[in-house]
């Protein structure tokens, strides 16, 4: 007998681009986005076997900033939080990072598990393990949504502390739309100057879309690109995977989705950014909000340029 139970028609990857334009539309602004796009993509064989190679990890969170506001589990869009330059970290030792300045989906990411989307302890393990050697430090990318800045200062930064680590191959974890631009431009870079890489995310057509060498896709909320929150095996099949894709991929632009599933209810998948489960009330608020939030963040970024 033929089967004819089709999946719902929501449970297929997100289309990030799409859904964010029409969301910013609603909120009453013009001029929509346009995201990087390439046709091709670099690609650097592994030089040496898994077991030898020097792993760095890129994110997109920041480090926590007590006095910059509410940073916690629950917290809504915080723009004070956010950082403007590139910043490392020891890997040797634990960090508090937060994801409360990006636009992640708060309504189905705990954020209270931060393995979910830093999963620098689970890349301890597997190198203690011997499956991998560690770098160093881990470097955070900061979120711009000027593609400019991010190819001409952030990636040329992010490769020369790669290069100065001896780092062999990079980890890059993304959290909101834009992170995903961001690391995918970063990868780029660092493959096109000898360090191969794997972007570990959740929005596909984003990163597709710019043209990565290796994409670990993972069909959950954005904020989750690690695995599951509170789910250490979700976590540890997600990195391997990772892992695998590193040491497995022939060519560039390849993709492999993950077989774990967040639910077996794709109804989270309508939620995020979605002006049609929201009021007019609703809508009004939150485009203040934004408002409020994009003053925070330029008078922060002006800070920066003039120091």
């Amino acid at each position: 007998m033929t089967d004819t139970r089709f999946a719902p028609e929501a449970d297929r990857p997100i289309a990030y681009m799409q859904r964010t334009r029409d969301w910013y539309l609603a909120l009453g602004y013009g001029n929509p986005y346009v995201w990087a796009h390439h046709t091709d993509a670099p690609f650097q064989p592994l030089a040496k076997p898994l077991a030898r190679l020097r792993v760095a990890l890129v994110t997109t969170a920041a480090p926590y900033q007590p006095g910059k506001g509410d940073q916690g589990p629950g917290a809504a869009y915080n723009s004070a939080a956010k950082f403007f330059s590139v910043y490392s970290g020891d890997t040797s030792v634990d960090h508090d990072l937060r994801i409360a300045h990006v636009a992640i989906d708060r309504k189905h990411t705990s954020m209270e598990d931060s393995g979910t989307w830093f999963p620098l302890p689970a890349l301890r393990r597997v190198a203690a393990a011997g499956r991998v050697q560690l770098a160093p430090r881990f470097h955070g990318a900061p979120t711009n949504r000027s593609q400019k800045h991010t190819i001409e200062v952030d990636c040329p930064e992010i490769l020369a502390r790669c290069v100065e680590d001896g780092a062999d191959a990079a980890l890059l974890v993304p959290n909101c739309p834009v992170c995903h631009q961001t690391v995918s431009l970063i990868a780029r870079h660092l493959e096109a100057n000898g360090i191969a890489t794997v972007v570990m995310g959740c929005a596909k057509d984003i990163v597709e879309h710019c043209g990565v060498p290796r994409f670990l896709f993972s069909d959950f909320p954005l904020g989750n690109s690690a695995g599951r929150p509170h789910d250490a095996q979700s976590q540890a099949t997600t990195l391997e995977l990772a892992l695998r894709l590193l040491e497995s991929a022939r060519e560039p632009r390849t993709t492999v989705r993950s077989p774990l599933r967040w639910s077996e209810n794709a109804d989270w998948k309508l939620d995020f950014c979605n002006p049609e489960r929201l009021s007019v009330e609703e809508i009004a608020r939150l485009r203040a909000e934004f408002d409020r939030g994009r003053q925070t963040a330029r008078a922060m970024r002006e800070s920066k340029l003039i120091a």
